[in-house]
């Protein structure tokens, strides 16, 4: 983890900067290559707020236990950023639960009149929207850009294994690595009932205890005492999700970008997956050089 990244002010745009260059990327290849033209293309924008511009989000209710403001600064931008590149996807499917916020994204059109009609705002819950959505895609003629943006740990396993399973989608995917995961995970002993509920599915499985908890035997005055004490840092939860990528993805990028609060802790981790076997390498490539600048 590059615990030296610049944090403050810049997360945003430096976070949707990375998603641009992706997106450039990813839109020359298909609109250069005879081959990959024959794909129609979607950008999938999960979790979109109101797609422009800054605004308070509603808290996952896990996260309203910790209150880091900080967590604020992320939700905005990525529909627009999405749209605003030169060569156009063929469709754009937006997802926000919020009907304030649909209202807001409604504008997008307006904003982009000669992509309105390839832009599709669904107001509905995106684990449920994108699970379907995988299993009623036609992929062999399909290929897309999925942007995860939650406001922590909403986003279900059964939604990352969804769009592993496709063989379509490239993934970008906001991992809660310290505005979560990290403060779900008590020191003492592995969290029981909601949390550890919560954890599960958002990992998928239960070995996330054995992964992040030891055994201890302390030698005391009344002989041998056995606890379990978290033995879990930044680096050991990052490591452990894109293990768990790498289990449905066909390649996951080694080096996520961490995104900063202001008192220098990350909070977020910018991570992609490619699920095509035949374009991962070359997707899993890209992503890295630009997660690395």
């Amino acid at each position: 983890m590059n615990i030296s990244h610049q944090f403050g002010g810049s997360w945003t745009e430096d976070k949707l900067n990375r998603l641009k260059k992706y997106l450039e990327a990813y839109m020359k290849i298909f609109k250069g290559n005879v081959k990959a033209s024959w794909f129609t293309t979607i950008y999938v924008d999960a979790f979109a707020g109101t797609g422009y511009r800054k605004t308070r989000q509603n808290y996952d209710p896990y996260l309203s236990l910790f209150g880091d403001e900080d967590v604020v600064s992320y939700q905005r931008g990525s529909a627009y950023t999405a749209l605003e590149i030169e060569h156009s996807f063929d469709k754009y499917l937006i997802i926000e639960k919020n009907p304030e916020y649909v209202l807001e994204l409604e504008l997008l059109r307006k904003t982009f009149p000669r992509r309105a009609e390839k832009i599709s705002i669904h107001s509905e819950e995106a684990n449920s929207f994108l699970q379907h959505w995988c299993q009623s895609t036609d992929w062999r003629n399909t290929r897309a850009v999925v942007f995860l943006d939650p406001y922590g740990m909403q986003v279900e396993w059964k939604t990352i294994e969804a769009l592993g399973c496709t063989q379509g989608v490239d993934l970008w995917i906001l991992f809660p690595v310290g505005q979560a995961v990290n403060r779900l995970l008590t020191r003492a002993q592995p969290p029981t009932g909601a949390w550890a509920n919560r954890l599960t599915s958002f990992f998928g499985i239960d070995d996330w205890k054995e992964a992040f908890y030891q055994k201890r035997s302390d030698l005391t005055l009344f002989g041998p005492e056995n606890s379990i004490e978290k033995d879990a840092d930044f680096d050991s939860i990052e490591q452990y999700f894109i293990r768990r990528l790498e289990t449905v993805f066909a390649k996951a990028a080694k080096n996520p970008l961490p995104l900063f609060n202001s008192r220098n802790v990350p909070i977020f981790l910018l991570c992609f997956a490619a699920a095509n076997p035949k374009g991962a390498n070359t997707a899993v490539k890209i992503a890295q050089n630009i997660l690395g600048k």
